[in-house]
């Protein structure tokens, strides 16, 4: 479904993504992790057509993509991003904001899409004559997923979604991206710098340092605690929670 080949991205002279190649099954889920600045939600932005900087090859579900997109692209492609109350619009309802798309892409019937969307991500029709600031972050973030999905794509960028969550509503929000991916045959990249949350929802990762994918792997791989490279062992040593002997063992990679 996506073939990234030999990406690369700068901004000036610092060289953000470095010749980045991998490619995501159709249905699958694929995790970019690594250190903030390692250059993971820059490929997103890449992806997505947020950044139309780069060089290289990007390819959707067989087709060849640049830097400029057709509406087409974007009803196939969405992108859900980690802050949900920056993302939606302040003084939009939630039925202003899910009707934008619709109105965008000129689809019809936008009151039944309006309502399976709300049903879809668990909120309903009481929250849908709602303003941002009268949700809590978890259904501000389940109101961006609904945007993403009710143009009915059939690709998903997920840019470090549960991150801004309290950690028992980033539960809350993967089993609800995880059951949206079975349902509605999704294929999705998701970018972390949580490997608890990579390993619940993908099924293979790349880890990125210092803007070029230093190893793949499954998360099987990961679950058994078995990276091949010294940067990835170090990243999975440092998820499992702060020690100073660990702490004090850390190697800088450059």
């Amino acid at each position: 479904m996506i073939k990234v080949d030999n990406l690369n991205v700068a901004f000036g002279d610092v060289r953000a993504v470095k010749s980045a190649s991998f490619t995501v099954k159709d249905r699958e889920t694929y995790g970019l992790v690594g250190e903030s600045g390692s250059g993971k939600s820059t490929v997103l932005r890449a992806l997505s057509g947020l950044n139309r900087q780069w060089t290289g090859t990007i390819a959707i579900d067989g087709r060849p993509i640049g830097p400029v997109r057709d509406k087409a692209f974007y009803r196939q492609v969405q992108m859900v991003f980690q802050d949900p109350f920056g993302s939606l619009h302040p003084r939009h309802t939630v039925d202003q904001i899910l009707s934008e798309p619709i109105a965008i892409h000129r689809m019809d019937d936008a009151e039944a899409r309006i309502r399976r969307a709300l049903d879809d991500v668990g909120l309903g029709p009481r929250f849908r004559f709602r303003y941002p600031h009268q949700l809590s972050g978890g259904q501000r973030q389940r109101v961006a997923i609904a945007r993403a999905i009710i143009l009915e794509p059939s690709v998903l960028l997920l840019d470090e979604p549960t991150s801004a969550l309290d950690v028992s509503i980033q539960a809350e929000v993967l089993n609800l991206l995880a059951r949206l991916r079975a349902e509605r045959h999704l294929t999705m990249i998701l970018v972390s710098h949580n490997l608890a949350v990579v390993a619940h929802l993908c099924d293979r990762l790349a880890v990125m340092n210092a803007g070029a994918i230093v190893e793949e792997m499954t998360v099987d791989d990961l679950r058994r605690g078995e990276p091949a490279q010294a940067y990835s062992k170090q990243l999975l040593r440092a998820s499992l929670g702060y020690d100073r002997k660990m702490a004090d063992s850390l190697i800088t990679f450059e």
